[in-house]
């Protein structure tokens, strides 16, 4: 899945070597960051996070489109000024075999994205951008995926820090109670700084996706959990949970994404709980909320979702209702016959 060799950034009468150029990265090596369209694309994005998953996303085509995916191209210097309709409808029909709709549509999402780029900067016409833009996001319905933690999953998880008796556990107890009962992401989480904590209100402002902020509310243990902490970190200016090195000691700045999955993964460990993701703590936080019969349009403003059809993808409630609806059918067996059906009994 390559683009016509036609195309060439170099013109008609160049002495380039098409065979040679293909859809090499090196083709765009030469570029200045600031004239290269994935660099100029992923620099728009708001987070951090965003520019990872996209430049994933985009690495994914980049290398679908060398024919070999076994090997990486990065992005960065990649001809994406060079695709046309085509090609990127071939793209799409590549990506459909290969990921679930969700991830689909993100893709195509970086895609066209990176196609505006392309266009601005003048790689392609008006014309040939809006040609090649012309993806359609496909529709489709996945579970999600990830599960739900239980009320005693998260106690142990909890009491295993607290039981440790050390500044890095109490840190920890802070942060896992902070995360269910707000729904925070762990990128939300790890950008918090002290002055984003209101004690006396008992709220915390929180800079979500697309720089979007929104108040959250701690009360209960959570609210002791992080007193403490504060108590403990004291009241200088800065991240609100610091990052740990070896020994033990806390250093300024804020923790990693990474450092938050490596927290819960270990106390997971310690507490026997079963593999879950820091982002089914925030599944949970939903879950639970709506279980407990709070308005789901509340629940969306609390988890930071832009659309409520986001936040009524998490809601088991219609999960149980089909499990009993399916506890309603019978299939009547003799209790003998069915014994016999045990492994053991067969020969």
């Amino acid at each position: 899945m390559t683009p016509d060799d036609s195309l060439s950034p170099y013109g008609e009468d160049s002495d380039h070597d098409e065979a040679a150029l293909s859809l090499q990265p090196e083709w765009g090596a030469h570029l200045l960051l600031d004239q290269d369209p994935a660099a100029i694309y992923l620099a728009s994005l708001n987070s951090e996070n965003s520019r990872r998953v996209m430049l994933r996303s985009l690495t994914v085509i980049a290398s679908a489109m060398q024919n070999d995916t076994s090997e990486t191209t990065h992005p960065i210097g990649f001809p994406w000024g060079r695709l046309r309709y085509q090609h990127t409808q071939a793209i799409r029909s590549w990506l459909i075999q290969r990921y679930k709709p969700a991830t689909v549509n993100k893709m195509l999402s970086a895609l066209r994205g990176v196609l505006k780029q392309a266009w601005m900067l003048g790689y392609m016409s008006a014309e040939e951008y809006h040609r090649a833009a012309e993806v359609k996001n496909i529709k489709g319905e996945t579970v999600p995926t990830g599960r739900e933690l239980q009320a005693d999953e998260l106690e142990r998880l909890i009491t295993v820090c607290l039981q440790e008796q050390t500044p890095i556990g109490l840190r920890d107890g802070a942060l896992i109670a902070l995360m269910y009962g707000t729904g925070m992401r762990r990128a939300e989480v790890v950008a918090l700084n002290l002055e984003d904590y209101d004690s006396y209100e008992a709220r915390l402002l929180v800079r979500g996706k697309g720089r979007k902020e929104r108040n959250v509310y701690v009360v209960g243990v959570m609210a002791q959990l992080l007193s403490s902490w504060i108590e403990f970190r004291g009241d200088q200016p800065g991240a609100l949970f610091y990052p740990a090195v070896k020994g033990g000691k806390f250093v300024d700045g804020p923790m990693s994404d990474q450092a938050v999955y490596n927290i819960l993964r270990k106390r997971a460990d310690q507490a026997g709980v079963r593999y879950f993701s820091p982002h089914d703590m925030r599944r949970t936080f939903v879950s639970d909320l709506l279980d407990a019969g709070a308005d789901i349009a509340t629940v969306a403003k609390m988890a930071g979702h832009a659309n409520v059809q986001t936040t009524a993808r998490y809601d088991r409630r219609p999960e149980e209702t089909k499990r009993q609806a399916a506890e309603l059918l019978h299939i009547n067996l003799d209790d003998d016959l069915l014994a016999g059906a045990d492994t053991d009994e067969i020969t």
